[in-house]
């Protein structure tokens, strides 16, 4: 089991396509069951819009492997690019 502290700030790695999709900023967590439900990842910041392209919101159940700095998940490419 993992705190949510514990994952903030680690990188997330989709295996499908070996991207890069940014470190984990927050976590959503079901009060009822004491669970984490998925981890926030914040979208890609636009240059001139400012602000970002909106948040990626991972489920649990596509988490495959946590590691000491990284978050192996398997998400299919056009999830991603939302």
């Amino acid at each position: 089991m993992y705190r949510a502290g514990e994952l903030r700030q680690k990188e997330v790695i989709n295996i499908t396509d070996a991207s890069r999709l940014g470190y984990i900023s927050d976590v959503e967590v079901s009060l009822e069951a004491g669970a984490i439900e998925a981890v926030i990842v914040p979208g890609k910041a636009r240059l001139f819009n400012f602000g970002n392209s909106g948040d990626l919101v991972i489920p649990w159940d596509k988490i495959k492997q946590i590691g000491k700095d990284v978050v192996l998940v398997e998400l299919p490419i056009t999830e991603k690019n939302k």
